[in-house]
């Protein structure tokens, strides 16, 4: 198995009220994907935080392998909601992957 974290930073410009709809919308994009995209396990994301965080969304993902995390990551349904709900919206973007048992 393979756990995929990623954490982003949404774009200045957008006010507080903008930021809860733009979370709204990736949660419920990239948690939708699970049973459409082969080898993806599981999807969590974190679209409420402490005022302490740095970053504005996190994604925590589980896929059976690391050939499953590439094959998602061009997936077309992944891409649709990457380009539709997250991309556009983000100022930057950290990821770390790993082996889990």
């Amino acid at each position: 198995m393979v756990k995929h974290i990623i954490l982003w930073q949404l774009k200045d410009e957008y006010t507080e009220e903008q930021k809860v709809e733009i979370r709204r919308g990736i949660k419920e994009g990239l948690e939708g994907l699970v049973g459409i995209v082969p080898g993806l396990v599981s999807v969590h994301v974190q679209a409420e935080m402490l005022a302490s965080s740095n970053a504005d969304v996190m994604l925590d993902a589980v896929l059976e392998s690391e050939e499953a995390l590439k094959a998602y990551a061009v997936h077309p349904a992944h891409q649709a909601v990457a380009n539709g709900k997250v991309r556009p919206y983000t100022k930057s973007r950290t990821c770390i992957d790993f082996e889990v048992e």
